[in-house]
């Protein structure tokens, strides 16, 4: 039996994780010296390489000298930490990653404080000491500060503190010393995370913290095996700790054990591997493999309750069904229950006599990832605004918290006071960082809704803005959610020049010349708090009458492309973002515009 350490890098998003993987398996001797290997090769996910951010926990080893090292790289956004959660059950240290500049962040607090109580070593690696904003000691500090904040224990306390470059692929032992390899950090591994207990003898558990799937096999099980040994086409039992479903006999078909960036079959593994197993069609998250002969199930890491809530529901716009692949309730009811099976932090709940589901998850970014996802694979659909999930604590109706913070330049300190003052963000504290500024606040979840395209433009686009969940606490009143209306399509038909530059004079437009509407579809926005008709479909008339200057060009302002995020930042109470493959529409709930005035009189 080889030595096995098993570690998992965490930190907060952007802070270069996957970055930090990548040279840990170039120095390992992974790739030949003439593979053209591309850069973050652990996302390999389409979106999760477009916005340059780790989704899915991923999981891959290398050796260095004669121990198997075992590396899973984690998210860094706080609305996934439900990943980070369960595989930190698979490990027995972790490497905590900060940035040298930005120091401890929101999610880099959540993360430590999960991998403290479950009693785990840590490495604190300083990454990117070569910023030339870098503030390598003050970080420290900080650093420090947050392992006393979170009771870390005496041991937990003289972690080992390692400075590197992952870009240029580089570790010391010093701030002041310039490494030249990532040796010092394969040494740390090896020297300060205990090897996992090794009882080959006892009989086989095994419980299951990640799910993968393949279309040839089928579903995927992932985790560490506890004690004992598990061979190929072993008779095994599934059980679960819930006790939600009973016992069951399967047989472990085909073993992988994790090589580099590969599975490689394997006849047996022993106590202490992370493996791979397939052949178990109905497995999931949470459940215990056991020995037939001693079924024991293994308890399994709550994971923290969805915060935020989306009703998907079945396109009924006028264009339904002319762009998807997938459309019926059917079709999108076996996807969002298919996302459940591997996203244990996703709740769907069918509603009753309609063709709409409720789906919470852990924030905008959680469900904005899920709608993308099944946009791209044919998926058509419609969204609510997103809504908090309130919860009633001791005879009071509680909603879900932020704790955000907020690095900005000094000249903007006054103007993101004002706006998270005014969304009943609580200030916390504020410390000078160079010549920027680091401000806390606790704010209500539903008043970040819509801020960040605000914090953007206020801090031009020199802030960075960072949230996690906090905790429950009383409702804090009533939070507006935008002060702007919409410019709503008249009529059925195409977009003309004549009708659009008529309409550019009432605000802002989505959408340009030669492009299907409907009636009820919001074509633009209006800086007042109101909602406006517009006529886009508009035509001019033709007359036999000709004068100098009565045809000249219309000059069109550039329609305003909204992303996927930002359209459900910007919806009203009324209105429903259809999704399709091609195209996002933001429309009313009641398209016909008399109707839609009726039900407006009504509610005052």
């Amino acid at each position: 039996m080889e030595n096995i350490r098993n570690v998992a890098i965490i930190a907060h998003v952007d802070h270069g994780k996957t970055t930090l993987v990548d040279a840990l398996l170039t120095q390992s001797g992974i790739f030949r010296e003439n593979q053209t290997v591309q850069e973050r090769v652990l996302d390999s996910n389409d979106l999760e390489r477009e916005r340059g951010i780790t989704i899915l926990a991923k999981n891959t080893s290398v050796h260095y000298g004669n121990c198997k090292i075992n590396i899973v790289d984690t998210p860094g956004h706080a609305d996934f930490g439900g990943e980070v959660e369960r595989i930190l059950k698979m490990v027995n240290g972790v490497i905590l990653l900060v940035d040298a500049a930005e120091g401890p962040m929101p999610q880099t607090r959540f993360v430590l404080g999960r991998a403290l109580e479950l009693g785990h070593r840590v490495i604190v690696v300083v990454n990117k000491i070569d910023r030339p904003d870098q503030r390598v000691y003050e970080v420290i500090d900080e650093i420090l500060e947050l392992l006393m904040d979170l009771d870390a224990t005496d041991e937990q306390l003289d972690s080992p503190m390692l400075f590197c470059s992952a870009r240029q692929g580089v570790c010391s032992v010093s701030p002041d010393v310039p490494g030249t390899d990532m040796r010092p950090l394969f040494d740390t591994i090896i020297s300060y995370i205990p090897a996992p207990d090794q009882d080959t003898a006892a009989p086989l558990q095994m419980l299951v913290s990640s799910i993968d799937y393949n279309d040839y096999v089928g579903r995927i099980a992932i985790g560490r095996i506890e004690r004992g040994t598990i061979s190929q086409n072993q008779e095994i039992t599934v059980c679960s700790y819930h006790g939600d479903r009973p016992p069951r006999k399967a047989k472990a078909v085909t073993i992988y054990e994790f090589e580099g960036l590969t599975k490689v079959p394997a006849e047996k593994a022993c106590a202490g591997s992370i493996i791979a197993l397939s052949g178990i069609s109905d497995i999931t998250i949470g459940d215990t493999i056991c020995d037939n002969s001693c079924v024991e199930p293994l308890p399994f890491v709550k994971i923290s309750a969805p915060t935020i809530e989306m009703t998907f529901s079945v396109n009924d716009s006028p264009f339904a069904g002319r762009e998807g692949q997938f459309v019926t309730t059917r079709q999108i009811r076996d996807r969002l229950m298919r996302e459940t099976l591997k996203d244990v932090s996703l709740r769907v709940t069918p509603i009753e006599n309609s063709d709409s589901f409720n789906v919470a998850g852990r924030g905008e970014m959680h469900l904005s990832i899920l709608i993308e996802t099944m946009r791209r694979e044919g998926y058509e659909f419609q969204v609510s605004p997103p809504r908090v999930l309130t919860k009633e604590i001791d005879g009071t109706l509680c909603e879900p918290m932020e704790r955000v913070v907020a690095d900005v330049p000094e000249s903007a300190v006054g103007a993101v006071m004002e706006k998270l003052s005014a969304r009943r963000g609580e200030f916390i504290q504020m410390n000078p960082s160079g010549s920027r500024m680091k401000m806390e606040f606790i704010v209500p979840s539903r008043g970040l809704f819509g801020y960040r395209n605000e914090f953007l433009t206020d801090t031009r686009g020199e802030g960075i803005l960072a949230s996690v969940f906090d905790g429950y606490a009383p409702m804090k009143g009533e939070v507006s959610r935008r002060n702007t209306g919409s410019l709503i399509a008249f009529e059925t038909g195409e977009s003309v020049a004549y009708g659009l530059f008529n309409a550019q004079e009432r605000g802002a437009l989505f959408i340009g010349p030669g492009v299907p509407v409907y009636a009820g579809m919001v074509v633009g926005v209006c800086p007042k708090n109101e909602d406006i008709t517009v006529n886009v479909c508009k035509k001019k008339q033709l007359t036999n009458m000709r004068a100098a200057g009565s045809d000249e060009a219309l000059r069109l302002i550039p329609p305003r492309i909204m992303s996927l995020e930002q359209c459900m930042e910007f919806l009203a109470d009324d209105e429903l973002l259809e999704v399709t493959p091609k195209n996002l529409r933001i429309r009313k709930r009641i398209l016909d515009h008399g109707q839609r005035m009726k039900a407006l009189m009504k509610n005052k």
